[in-house]
């Protein structure tokens, strides 16, 4: 279980990861040296494992981004995860519960592009069935 001053913490770094120990000491109310320690702490329970980057939202605009559902052979599915693994407009993965058993998500830089992917991705031994939706706009993410 997290402290209340680990979860502000990790808001303040899902904001802006690259913020200095001295910015977000400024804005907990404590000092450098208890933001740098609960940060260790944090990296050494496996709570946090990285740190990441934030597209612009200009840049992001130009994309486009879909939900893909997959249904795949259960004893493939690894397989499935490993070709996934490998493209790089892959941005997630999930494993669901349902009538799918994976909604990946993706992004490509054109329709056409994107178009491709799918067949790619439908295409891979071991899916038995897509279903894709183009997301139009994101209204929360956080």
């Amino acid at each position: 279980m997290l402290s209340e001053a680990e979860q502000a913490l990790l808001s303040l770094l899902r904001d802006n990861a690259r913020a200095s120990t001295a910015e977000l000491a400024r804005k907990l109310g404590v000092s450098r040296t208890t933001v740098q320690s609960r940060i260790e702490r944090l990296e050494q329970r496996g709570i946090i494992t990285g740190y990441g980057v934030r597209l612009a939202p200009d840049y992001e605009q130009g994309l486009v981004r879909a939900h893909v559902l997959l249904t795949v052979t259960p004893k493939l599915a690894d397989k499935v995860v490993r070709g996934l693994q490998a493209l790089a407009p892959v941005r997630t993965l999930h494993s669901v519960s349902g009538n799918f058993d994976m909604i990946v998500i993706v992004d490509a830089p054109s329709i056409r592009d994107l178009d491709m992917l799918l067949d790619q991705i439908g295409a891979m031994d071991g899916v038995e069935r897509t279903l894709s939706s183009i997301i139009l706009s994101t209204r929360i993410d956080r």
